[in-house]
């Protein structure tokens, strides 16, 4: 049983890998694969209970999905209500060297509030308009890439690895900003600095591309409030955590509640506007990418699948056996993801490593080992930051690489060879960082 379950989700994730070239979305990979293994567990495991098990993996993993979609909805809210435009308006500069920093600290602390394809949608959309050298706009875009991954690791609502890891308490908000927020910066910086010497002059005016305008019905004064609504309401989520002690998901849901309440007082307002162009929650929910819900329904199901079946733990303990070292571990995992998705990869480690408690620790053979498990431990603060910043090693290896792979038809070779070096420079760079801190800061 145990092999058969193993083969289906390796050629389940060939499919996902190979989605491009099968031209299946991935989504329908992973409920196969979800719906194949469970069915296995079903009949061959002999487990009493298996459907008790199921309906447990289910709501851990709903708990992430709620809060994906939450997150979503306010994102596009933002988006539809021409908010993201306030923000590129403002950039001037017309040196390139200044402005490739520019871009990369904006992308930066932009992904760390929202997810990091769609921040490097609205960049690279913006770097259109500057750069009318293709060529030229590549190495931007390589540098908007690695910046993206590099800022959604170090908030617990910047990515979805990071997301996975705060809801089930593997790390706490403040600890993945204080141990993170220098190694993720310098991740960025080191890439950033030595793509600026691969740029000169100054930016031309593009006559291609017009400027932005705001969506009909929609002033400066409402577009402003939205943006200002949804950070803020995004900003909240960490806060509520602390205060109530209540899952992320219930914090995400009070901050769309209230952006919806606030938008369609608005909408009421205004008057002589037809309806078919107010840019409601109700019509903007619908637009969520559902495709990329279910992909991680599926996969998050399927590797609790793994998790119930006893593979998982079977992986942990060879690990422990065998290598015996959080950074190798977690450096490799990193590496990893930069050919296959972090979500399945962080969701295996979760499975594999449950977060030890002070009881396991005292108990264990190596105590300072099975400390970094612990919660905010040395280990899941490298995993986020590995997971999330491996990324950027390959073009394939993020959504922030994928959709800039597609949006500006970069060639995964030219990619390798001009910034997969500088992105793992800024990689190793990082791990150094977090081991200082790991020795001088006293970090379990």
């Amino acid at each position: 049983m145990i092999t058969t379950i193993v083969l289906m989700f390796v050629l389940g994730y060939v499919c996902i890998a190979l989605e491009h070239k099968i031209k299946i979305d991935k989504a329908a990979f992973a409920l196969l694969m979800c719906g194949a293994i469970w069915t296995v567990l079903s009949v061959f495991s002999g487990k009493p209970d298996i459907e008790g098990e199921l309906v447990s993996y289910l709501g851990d993993t709903c708990e992430t999905l709620i809060f994906l979609i939450g997150a979503m909805t306010i994102v596009d809210l933002i988006d539809t209500h021409g908010g993201f435009s306030i923000i590129t308006e403002h950039i001037t500069t017309r040196d390139k060297r200044r402005l490739l920093w520019l871009l990369a600290f904006i992308t930066f602390f932009m992904s760390a509030v929202l997810d990091n394809m769609t921040t490097t949608i609205i960049m690279v959309m913006m770097l259109r308009r500057l750069i009318s050298d293709q060529r030229e706009r590549w190495i931007f875009t390589g540098v908007i890439v690695i910046a993206a991954n590099s800022g959604g690791a170090w908030s617990p609502i910047g990515d979805v690895t990071t997301i996975m890891l705060w809801m089930r308490g593997n790390v706490t908000a403040g600890a993945l900003s204080a141990y993170l927020l220098l190694p993720c910066l310098v991740s960025m910086i080191i890439p950033a600095a030595l793509a600026s010497r691969l740029v000169h002059g100054t930016v031309g005016h593009v006559e291609a591309v017009a400027a932005d305008t705001l969506p009909e019905g929609v002033g400066p004064r409402f577009s402003r409030g939205v943006l200002i609504g949804g950070i803020v309401g995004l900003l909240f989520v960490p806060v509520f955590k602390s205060l109530t002690g209540l899952p992320p998901y219930m914090g995400m849901l009070i901050s769309l509640g209230a952006l919806w309440v606030g938008t369609e007082i608005v909408y009421d307002r205004k008057r002589g506007i037809e309806e078919s162009i107010k840019n409601r929650v109700a019509k903007v929910v619908k637009h969520i990418d559902m495709p990329t819900i279910l992909f991680f329904l599926g996969i998050l199901m399927a590797v609790s699948g793994l998790q119930c079946a006893g593979v998982l733990s079977e992986a942990a303990h060879f690990l422990d056996t065998n290598v015996h070292e959080v950074f190798s571990i977690a450096s490799a995992v990193g590496i990893l993801s930069s050919v296959v998705d972090n979500v399945p990869l962080v969701a295996a480690c979760m499975g594999m490593y449950p977060v030890a408690d002070a009881a396991t620790i005292a108990a264990a053979v190596d105590p300072a080992y099975m400390a970094a498990f612990a919660a905010d431990g040395t280990f899941w603060l490298l995993l986020a930051f590995c997971a999330g910043v491996g990324g950027s090693l390959l073009i394939i290896g993020s959504a922030a690489g994928v959709v800039a792979m597609g949006l500006e038809r970069i060639d995964f070779g030219w990619y390798f060879r001009h910034v997969s070096l500088l992105a793992l420079l800024g990689y190793v760079a990082g791990i150094v960082l977090i081991l200082l801190e790991h020795l001088l800061m006293g970090l379990a």
